[in-house]
């Protein structure tokens, strides 16, 4: 299982393709988020409004939307075109592409958004990936740590997997969507174009083009023709 088969890391992103290799194992590049950011140039960031407060070494695209008021933490980089809305807090080793939507009210932790991701409302996002048109809807939660706060596992084809990550939330793939208060918990892995139904509480892998629904029914995305 590569990473390739998830996503593909953006133009936007290419300064740190060196961090995020095709050929690993995803939840490796969570790994790598903080290094990535450790190579970055001196800060250089737009006027922010008064309410929005900023901590260590943050970098934002000119073109980033800013709102009233939010709070970043460093280090962090944010895409062009982006748009943060009022109340978002980032905290640290954060990489955000071109295009996405970092919500109101939500929580955004050692994770890589790569471009047009969408998480606009209410959610945790915290050592996570998501991929190029990623979704989580209104609420999600990508839960990060076991009750027994011991390494996560992973569970694929019967094989029993190894992270070693104590905190280790979701992998979602390329144009994958998750539904309104569902959770993703630790160790979960979304194909491209999967999908997770609103009030899901998913755990394991859900294959590209798959519906994970409520009574963990899985079922395929019909075609659109």
């Amino acid at each position: 299982m590569k990473s390739a088969d998830f996503f593909t890391l953006p133009p936007s992103l290419v300064r740190f393709a060196g961090h995020f290799r095709a050929d690993v194992a995803p939840w490796e590049w969570l790994r790598h988020i903080g290094p990535a950011l450790q190579m970055l140039p001196p800060v250089e960031r737009p006027v922010v409004p008064p309410g929005v407060r900023i901590e260590g070494a943050v970098w934002i695209d000119p073109t980033v939307k800013l709102p009233a008021y939010a709070t970043i933490i460093g280090p962090a980089w944010i895409g062009a075109k982006t748009e943060i809305r009022p109340g978002a807090f980032i905290r640290g080793n954060v990489i955000v592409g071109e295009g996405c939507v970092l919500g109101n009210a939500c929580e955004f932790k050692n994770c890589l958004l790569m471009d047009g991701v969408q998480v606009p409302h209410f959610s945790y996002v915290g050592d996570a990936i998501l991929g190029n048109g990623a979704h989580l809807g209104a609420g999600v939660i990508c839960s990060n740590l076991r009750l027994d706060q011991r390494p996560v596992t992973l569970r694929i084809d019967g094989q029993v997997i190894e992270t070693g990550l104590r905190k280790f939330s979701a992998i979602v793939g390329d144009q994958a969507e998750v539904g309104c208060n569902a959770v993703l918990n630790p160790g979960t892995l979304l194909g491209k174009r999967a999908l997770v139904m609103p009030t899901v509480a998913f755990t394991g892998f859900l294959p590209a083009g798959m519906i994970a629904r409520i009574r963990g029914t899985i079922t395929q995305i019909p075609r659109r023709d």
